[in-house]
């Protein structure tokens, strides 16, 4: 069993005395930490459709209340119909904005009130989430105006919100004066839950990990090309403001690199060209607790995978052997072209879709009679993960992961659904008799999710219909 939380602490760095990475500002003030999240600069403002995405988000995510506590109408339409863009920087953009927003809901939505900007606004009820992600941004600003391109193509409802709020900018920044002092904070950032500080402390300090695609690249020539472009290689990523990478420790061909060298590491030939890819170490963990307990022409069963780069990972681990390597749950046939061309590009040979659930898939599938490790990713409460932006855009996770974290945990009956569906799933895995393991990964802190869910798994399994019964040892010895 493997699960992300704790594992990428590194030695010699102290999160207490740490800054806050962001937190809601007056104008003059000294902010905390002149970086955002990611360690990048303080922005300018953001192009009109990355607010206009944020807000569908945040429309979408938004802590709902009791009628008797409303306090601020948000309709049921979206802001726009806006179609979802794939240009992948932008994407980020409006997810890091709709959940910076959303973490401060109550406290922006009081200063909107305390300002009279609501009710006294005319603007309907659906462009509220717009007011939301953009007051965000403007305190952010330290109520400063926006920079605007030339190039740039306006959005009346955009325009419309920003003009508003300009016209209230004194009263904005009074109210949340006001705030900061009816809860004696530093700044609102330290009114946030004590969980949600910390994980943001925690996503703001903590590597990137890349995994090396060895289908097309030998991690000879990728250390070579970095070196040649001025990065360092170290043993440890701690001189977080230098150009390094380093080596990780658990997986030979998983290289870190301090967070704020993302944007410039993700334009470069190594990753436009599927030779490096950005991935949390929990997945590659996961393929490498695999890789260690095959022989050479064994097959796999991957279930749950999200990111399709965990199955392409999975492949080049296996590229020089027999092994294929079958994913289920690929219930869109219309899928396949996209993904043949994924893996084309990226040299993947030993990939099979299949289209069936796992829990329709039957143990004694002639298809699977070669199947020696099952590797299990089921649907979790994520709340292990540092950068749940990256984390929603990469394994294609559900944004409700973002309200979770937002209140800084999930609720016991969700909770419980999810542990009800993790081990039906632990529980069908074990009925291929044929499997020698199953490697059980979660993203989850929640001891629900992981050890109770084996454990009672382990305790149901028949053991009439297994050589052995199934142990972790060889997992723990492999890593």
């Amino acid at each position: 069993m493997l699960n992300s939380a704790g594992e990428l602490d590194f030695p010699g760095r102290n999160d207490a005395g740490a800054a806050p990475p962001a937190a809601l500002a007056l104008p003059g003030d000294a902010a905390p930490d002149e970086r955002g999240p990611a360690g990048a600069p303080e922005k300018a403002g953001y192009p009109d459709s990355v607010y206009v995405m944020a807000a569908n988000i945040f429309q979408g995510i938004r802590i709902e209340k009791s009628p008797e506590k409303v306090l601020i109408k948000y309709g049921d339409e979206p802001v726009l119909s806006f179609p979802e863009s794939e240009d992948e920087s932008f994407r980020r953009l409006s997810y890091e904005l709709a959940f910076s927003a959303l973490k401060y809901q109550d406290i922006l939505e009081t200063i909107l009130i305390d300002s009279y900007i609501f009710p006294s606004t005319t603007i309907p009820d659906h462009l509220s989430s717009l007011v939301i992600v953009m007051l965000y941004d403007f305190q952010n600003r330290k109520f400063q105006t926006r920079d605007l391109s030339d190039n740039e193509e306006s959005i009346s409802e955009v325009q419309e919100v920003e003009n508003l709020l300009n016209s209230f900018k004194t009263k904005l920044a009074a109210a949340l004066a006001r705030c900061r002092i009816k809860h004696d904070a530093l700044s609102i950032y330290h009114i946030l839950p004590e969980t949600v500080r910390k994980q943001e402390l925690r996503a703001s300090t903590l590597p990137l990990y890349a995994w090396i695609n060895t289908c097309k690249i030998s991690p000879e020539e990728v250390y070579n090309n970095l070196k040649r472009r001025g990065y360092n290689e170290v043993k440890s990523v701690l001189h977080i403001d230098d150009k390094v990478f380093a080596v990780d420790q658990h997986c030979y061909d998983v290289l870190i690199f301090p967070s704020h060298l993302k944007n410039g590491l993700i334009n470069i030939d190594l990753f436009k060209d599927y030779k490096l890819i950005f991935q949390d170490k929990s997945r590659s963990l996961a393929v490498h607790s695999v890789k260690a307990l095959l022989n050479m022409d064994d097959d796999i069963l991957m279930v749950n995978t999200g990111s399709w780069y965990t199955v392409a990972h999975m492949s080049t681990l296996t590229n020089d052997t027999t092994s294929k390597i079958f994913v289920c749950g690929v219930q869109s046939q219309a899928k396949d072209p996209d993904l043949k061309n994924l893996f084309k590009k990226m040299g993947c040979k030993n990939v099979e879709i299949l289209h069936e659930a796992f829990i329709n898939i039957e143990s004694k599938d002639h298809r699977l009679q070669k199947v020696k490790v099952i590797l299990l990713l089921p649907r979790c409460s994520g709340l292990g993960v540092s950068n749940p932006v990256e984390f929603i855009l990469n394994e294609h996770e559900d944004t409700d992961l973002l309200k979770d974290l937002s209140q800084g945990g999930t609720s016991e009956d969700k909770l419980h659904v999810l542990a009800q569906q993790q081990y039906e799933q632990l529980i069908h895995a074990m009925k291929f008799t044929k499997a020698q393991a199953v490697v059980y990964c979660t993203c989850s802190v929640y001891p629900e999710e992981n050890e109770a869910v084996v454990k009672k798994a382990l305790e149901c399994q028949d053991l009439g219909n297994k050589v052995q019964p199934y142990s972790g040892t060889h997992l723990r010895q492999s890593l």
